[in-house]
Parts: C-alpha cells; structure tokens; sequence
C-alpha cells in the first residue's frame, strides 16, 4: 500500500471510514488556521507590508497542497476534508460577525 495513494480502502470499510473523519479534522485545523491567518495578513497588506503578499500566497499553496494531498487518498477523503475546510470557515465567520 502506498501512503500517498492508498486505492485498496473498500467503501465503507472502518479504515474507509477513519479515512474520510481523519481529513475532516485535518481539514478543519487548517481551515481554521487558514482563515484566521487571513485578517492577519489583510492589516499587513494595508499597513504596506508588501510581505503579506507573498504569506497570502504560501497561505494558499500550503491549502492547495493539503487539498492535493486529499485527491491522492481517494474522493471520499477530498470531500471530507473540503467539508471541514467549510466548516471552519463558517466558524471563523460567525466569531468575526459576533466581534462587530
């Protein structure tokens, strides 16, 4: 089995399952850090700090990547661990709101 594209997962089977609840949580750990990082990066760039523009970009390689990594574990993975992406950042979102 190889670690980066394990194709042999039988759907449902419990290492299915753990798969799929494994990149949620992943996920959602870098959905959160993702968007909390964004209002960080936003004050830098109006601030003038034009390094903030090249955090942004690794910012999203780093997701860009973490997602790739998903694909490699099969689609039941890449949608787990989109949802906990989404779910991270509704989160982020109602903890701004509620600051306003």
């Amino acid at each position: 089995m190889n670690l980066l594209a394990p194709h042999d997962l039988t759907a449902f089977s419990p290492a299915w399952i753990a798969a799929a609840l494994i990149a949620l949580a992943v996920g959602y750990g870098a959905g959160l850090f993702h968007f909390r990082s964004l209002k960080t990066v936003a004050k830098r760039i109006l601030d003038g700090d034009w390094t903030a523009v090249l955090i942004q970009v690794a910012r999203l390689a780093v997701l860009g990547g973490l997602l790739f990594l998903f694909t490699r574990w099969g689609a039941h993975v890449l949608i787990a661990g989109a949802a906990g992406i989404l779910l991270a950042r509704r989160r982020v979102l109602s903890q701004t709101e509620a600051e306003l």
